[in-house]
């Protein structure tokens, strides 16, 4: 989601890679072959984008185990899942608060206990333009510590099950990535001086791309068999602008909104079961759709802008997100 991007054109047009994988239509669940025997865990699955991430793998065979901070709204989205697909569907929840870390380890010891084979961990919650500055249990500003630090302890925490699965991490970021300061803010990571929803949302999404691709450099030198894949929703209408945001960022949603700039949540799930499933993608990538500022559109391989990959920074900001986690990773 980047709300604020419905002023800025940019030239996306130009960014659009030239050959699209799937043809002109792009990637769409039609390309999905059969996946039973295949295992899912999403994180933030029981509404938006990742509900219907959870649908379209469902409907091919798959067992996904959604990772969610609320029991009573898992237990519905579970309810309308087996209405859907029948009571056999395997789908189950494990209690997790990405603003927790303790939740987090707790989950994660659960998962390990439960899901033998994991084909995919996809990194798909998150929370949006926070309006007032907010922290987590643990000091964190509460963007930068529910979409990054969250997923990077997780992903720490069952990387090697995923290792084991030769699986995958799929870390879904936002177009909002390029609205910010393109870069870490390291002298003051929870904005204290500074506050600005919008940009540090922007930040959480860089430093969520920065991780993937620096964890990419990191499978490579280790010889571990993880794959990694960064995507980007497009603007799907989903609640991941809450009532939190503030009231112009609420406005400009519902304008875009109205105006059908906004895709459905069920489009906006492409990107991230495409990198769960698909064959021959590019790892040193970022997917997506490709349509007007990349709103919507054919889901293919969009720009990926050379500040996400600045070797220092990445390698700066790992080692920060170990020490705030207090995990550092085994390979």
């Amino acid at each position: 989601m980047y709300v604020y991007q419905i002023q800025l054109f940019n030239d996306q047009g130009k960014h659009m890679i030239d050959k699209n994988l799937f043809g002109p239509k792009g990637w769409t669940p039609e390309n999905l072959s059969d996946l039973q025997g295949k295992t899912y865990l999403i994180t933030g699955a029981n509404t938006g984008a990742g509900f219907q991430a959870t649908r379209i793998l469902l409907a091919k065979g798959a067992q996904v185990v959604m990772l969610n901070r609320n029991p009573a709204k898992s237990e519905a989205a579970i309810t309308e899942l087996k209405s859907e697909f029948g009571v056999t569907a395997q789908v189950t929840f494990i209690t997790m608060d990405l603003a927790e870390l303790a939740s987090i380890r707790k989950a994660a010891i659960e998962v390990l206990k439960k899901v033998p084979q994991i084909d995919a961990l996809i990194c798909n919650g998150a929370i949006a333009q926070i309006a007032q500055q907010q922290h987590t249990v643990d000091g964190f500003e509460s963007q930068l510590g529910v979409n990054h630090y969250g997923h990077f302890l997780l992903s720490g925490l069952l990387f090697e099950r995923i290792d084991q699965s030769k699986g995958r991490i799929v870390v879904v970021s936002s177009e909002g990535h390029k609205m910010g300061l393109r870069n870490i803010q390291f002298d003051d990571m929870n904005w204290d001086k500074n506050y600005h929803p919008n940009k540090v949302y922007s930040q959480s999404k860089l430093a969520q791309m920065m991780f993937a691709y620096k964890l990419q450099d990191k499978v490579k030198q280790h010889g571990k068999h993880v794959e990694v894949y960064v995507c980007h929703p497009g603007a799907s209408n989903t609640s991941l602008i809450r009532e939190s945001s503030s009231l112009a960022t609420r406005l400009s949603w519902s304008v875009m909104v109205k105006l059908g700039l906004a895709q459905s949540a069920e489009k906006g799930a492409y990107p991230e079961v495409m990198c769960a499933t698909a064959e021959n993608l590019k790892q040193r990538a970022y997917y997506g759709p490709t349509g007007l500022m990349n709103f919507g559109g054919p889901v293919a391989e969009c720009k990926l802008e050379s500040f996400v990959l600045e070797d220092e920074v990445l390698t700066k900001l790992w080692a920060l997100s170990e020490k705030e986690t207090d995990h550092i990773w085994s390979f």
